[in-house]
C-alpha cells in the first residue's frame, strides 16, 4: 500500500493504492506544505497505516523562486571569487540592454578565496560570517577531489555541523561556472529542504516501519537523506511524476511518441516522450541559476487555471505569469480574489461545472464580475474577455509544446498529446489541432495524474564523470563507463536493499572544438565506431547537420540505475462505471457563438462509449471540453481518446 502526494502551487494531489484499487483526492495547498499533506492523507486514507509515502514537493523550487534559502558562503580558489557573477557573459535578452541577470545567490562579501597560506584569517572570516550553509567549488574539484575534501574538513572544524556542499559530490563535471552555480544552489536549498522533510516525516510517517521517498527531477525516487544532501536534484520533483505516468500510459496504449501536457492551477508543464522514455537533460536554468543535474526535459510556462488576465500599458490583453494561487485563488472561489483567471474564463464560457476539485463550489457571478472589470478597461464584454483570455493562454501553451517538439527537431504531427492536471483536458484538443497532432488522450485520474506518477516511479540513482577522451583512448572510455555504472548500482542497492532492474549508460560527445555536447547512449565494449555513428545521427536530428569526417571527443560519461517501482500500470484495474453517465445539458460559448453541449459524468461512462463535441466531460478532480467536430472514445483503461 502506497500513498503518492504531489504538492502544486494551488492544489495538493493525492493517489492512494490500497493493494487492489486506486483512490484519489485533491486539497488546497497550504503555506506549510506538510500541513496540506497531512490533512489530505487523513482525508483519503483515514487512520490506515501508510507503509510508503512517495512525495513530489515544490519546497526547493519555491525557496529558489522566492530567494528564501540559506545564508550561504561560497569558497573558491583565490582570484576566482567573481566567477559565479561573471558566468558565461550571456545576456538574458539579446536586444534589451537594460535587462540584467538575476543576482548570484551569494553576494560578494560571502565569497571567500581559498589560500592555504591564509587559513587563520579565513577561519576568522568564515566564523564572523556565521553562514547557514557552505558551498565549496575549487577550480579542478571535479578531478582533484582530495583538495576539496580538505577544505570541507577545515569548514567543519571552523563551523561545526553547518551543512557543506562540495562540488565533487554535487556535480563532478568540468566547466567551473556551471559546477559552481549548481553547488551554490544545492547549498542554498539544503537547510530548508532538510527541515521540511524532517518535519514531514514527523507529521506523516512517524512510525519507524514506514518509509518516505522523494521524487527527483530525473524521474525516480530518492531517500529523504539523499534529497536533503542533494537538494538541487528535487527542483522538478512534482512535474516529473506526471511525465513518468504519461510515459507509462503511452506504452500501455501503444503510442511511440507522446507529449505530456500538465496544466494545473499555477503553471503548465510539457515534455516529449519517445518509446516510453522521457527525454533527460543534464543542464537547465531555474530562475536565472544554472543547475547541471539530470532532469526530465520539462518546459514550464506560467499558464495555469489560476493565471491572471490583465491589460498591459498598451491596453493589450495579457494572461499570466502571475497566478491567483490557492489563496485567495480565482474570483469564482469566493475567497476574496478579484482578478479574472483562466478558470473564471472557462466557467463564464460554460466549460466547467460549478463544482471543482471534488467539493469546491464556485460562483459564476463572481467570475463574470471579475471579467467585466477587466473587459471595461479593454472595451470588451465579459464573454469577449473570457474568449480572449482562452486564446492568449492557449498561445502561450502552444509555444511551450513547440519548444519540446519543433525546436528539438521532432515533428509534433506524429505525436499524441497526453493531457492531465485539473485544467489540461479543457485546452488539449484545441492545442493539438493547432499543431496538427495525431490526437489527444486524457488519462484516468487526470486531476491527480502526477500523484499517480509518483506511485509508478522507481528508485533511481544518477552519476557522472568528466573524462575528455579521444578515439585513441577508447579503452579508458570503456573503463570509465564501467566504473560509473558500478557506482550507481552500488549506491542504489545500498539505499533500496535490492539491485536495479536496469542500468542506463551514456556519453556526452562533441566535435573537437565545439562548446556544447550531445548525449548518446553507450554501453562499455560497444566500441568507438558505434559511439561515433550514434553521435553523428543524434547531432543531425537535433541541429540539422552532421560532419562524419570531423574528429570527435567523449566529454562526460553518465549512468543511471533504476529499481522496481511500487506500482506498475498493468496492475491498475480496468475502468468500472459508477453512477449515471448523462448529466443535464448546459450552454457553452465558442468562438462561433452560443450552443448547447451535452454533459457527461466520466466515472459513469462505459468502455466503448463515445462522446461528440460540443460536450463537457466532468469528474471529481478534472474537466474535459470537446469543441464541435471532436469525438472522444473511452478506452477500457478509463482513458478518453480524442480525435477530430
Amino acid at each position: 500500500m502506497t500513498l503518492g502526494v504531489d504538492v502544486g502551487g494551488t492544489f495538493t494531489d493525492l493517489a492512494w493504492w490500497d493493494g487492489s484499487r486506486l483512490h484519489a483526492a485533491k486539497t488546497s495547498t497550504t503555506v506549510d506544505q506538510s500541513v496540506g499533506v497531512e490533512s489530505g492523507a487523513r482525508l483519503l486514507v483515514g487512520d490506515a497505516r501508510v507503509p510508503l509515502l512517495v512525495h513530489g514537493t515544490t519546497v526547493a523550487t519555491n525557496a529558489l523562486l522566492e530567494r528564501d534559502g540559506a545564508d550561504t558562503v561560497l569558497i573558491v580558489d583565490a582570484g576566482f571569487e567573481d566567477l559565479i557573477e561573471i558566468g558565461r557573459q550571456a545576456r538574458p535578452s539579446l536586444y534589451d540592454p537594460l535587462a540584467d541577470r538575476p543576482a548570484p545567490l551569494v553576494d560578494r562579501r560571502s565569497r571567500l578565496g581559498w589560500d592555504p597560506a591564509r587559513v587563520d584569517d579565513l577561519t576568522d572570516e568564515i566564523r564572523r560570517r556565521g553562514p547557514e550553509a557552505v558551498a565549496v567549488s575549487l577550480l579542478y574539484g571535479f578531478r582533484d577531489t582530495d583538495r576539496e575534501a580538505q577544505v570541507v574538513e577545515w569548514v567543519r572544524s571552523a563551523l561545526g555541523e553547518v551543512p557543506v556542499a562540495p562540488s565533487h559530490l554535487v556535480v563532478p563535471e568540468f566547466r567551473e561556472y556551471e559546477r559552481t552555480s549548481t553547488t551554490v544552489v544545492n547549498a542554498y536549498l539544503r537547510p530548508k529542504v532538510e527541515a521540511y522533510l524532517r518535519h514531514l516525516s514527523r507529521r506523516v510517517v512517524p512510525d519507524p516501519a514506514e518509509r518516505l521517498l522523494v521524487m527527483r527531477s530525473s524521474g525516480g525516487l530518492m531517500t529523504p537523506d539523499d534529497a536533503a544532501e542533494l537538494a538541487a536534484a528535487i527542483l522538478l520533483s512534482g512535474p516529473a511524476g506526471g511525465v513518468v505516468a504519461a510515459a507509462a500510459l503511452g506504452q500501455a496504449l501503444g503510442y511511440h511518441r507522446i507529449v505530456s501536457f500538465d496544466m494545473g492551477g499555477t503553471s503548465t508543464d510539457v515534455c516529449r516522450v519517445e518509446h516510453g522514455r522521457p527525454e533527460i537533460v543534464y543542464e537547465r536554468t531555474v530562475e536565472g541559476q544554472v543547475v547541471r543535474l539530470p532532469s526530465v526535459a520539462i518546459h514550464t510556462v506560467g499558464a495555469g487555471g489560476g493565471s491572471i488576465g490583465w491589460a498591459d500599458p498598451g491596453n493589450a490583453l495579457r494572461v499570466g505569469p502571475r497566478s491567483a494561487g490557492a489563496d485567495p485563488g480565482p474570483a469564482c472561489y469566493g475567497r476574496g480574489g478579484v482578478d479574472p483567471t483562466v478558470t473564471d474564463a472557462n466557467l463564464a464560457l460554460g466549460r466547467i461545472t460549478e463544482s471543482l476539485a471534488g467539493s469546491l463550489q464556485v460562483r459564476p457571478d463572481a467570475a463574470v464580475a471579475a471579467l467585466a472589470r477587466l473587459g471595461g478597461r479593454l472595451g470588451l464584454d465579459p464573454v469577449e474577455t473570457a474568449l480572449g483570455m482562452v486564446e492568449v493562454v492557449e498561445a502561450h501553451m502552444e509555444r511551450a509544446i513547440r519548444a519540446v517538439s519543433v525546436e528539438e527537431g521532432a515533428d509534433p504531427r506524429s505525436a499524441v498529446l497526453v493531457a492531465f492536471g485539473g485544467a489540461g483536458g479543457l485546452h488539449a484538443s484545441a492545442l493539438a489541432r493547432r499543431l496538427e497532432m495525431a490526437g489527444v488522450v486524457v488519462p484516468p485520474y487526470a486531476g491527480v495524474f502526477s500523484a499517480l506518477g509518483l506511485l509508478l516511479s522507481p528508485p533511481r540513482q544518477d552519476a557522472a564523470r568528466s573524462v575528455l577522451l579521444t578515439p585513441a583512448q577508447a579503452d579508458l572510455l570503456d573503463r570509465a563507463v564501467s566504473d560509473v555504472a558500478a557506482e550507481v548500482v552500488g549506491r542504489l542497492t545500498e539505499r533500496s536493499g535490492s539491485p536495479p532492474v536496469r542500468v542506463e549508460t551514456s556519453v556526452d560527445v562533441r566535435y573537437l572544438g565545439q562548446s556544447h555536447e550531445t548525449t548518446v547512449p553507450y554501453r562499455a565494449g560497444e566500441g568507438w565506431e558505434v559511439l561515433a555513428e550514434r553521435f553523428h545521427r543524434a547531432h543531425a536530428a537535433r541541429n540539422g547537420f552532421s560532419r562524419p569526417d570531423d574528429p570527435i571527443e567523449a566529454v562526460t560519461v553518465r549512468a543511471a540505475a533504476v529499481g522496481q517501482a511500487a506500482l506498475s500500470w498493468e496492475r491498475l484495474p480496468e475502468h468500472r462505471p459508477e453512477g449515471d453517465a448523462r448529466l443535464p445539458e448546459r450552454t457553452v460559448v465558442t468562438s462561433e457563438g452560443t450552443t448547447t453541449a451535452q454533459v457527461w459524468w466520466r466515472p459513469g461512462m462505459r468502455p466503448g462509449d463515445e462522446v461528440v463535441g460540443p460536450c463537457v466531460v466532468t469528474e471529481g478532480e478534472a474537466t474535459i471540453y470537446l469543441a464541435p467536430g471532436e469525438r472522444g472514445l473511452l478506452h477500457p483503461s478509463g482513458a478518453l481518446e480524442v480525435t477530430w
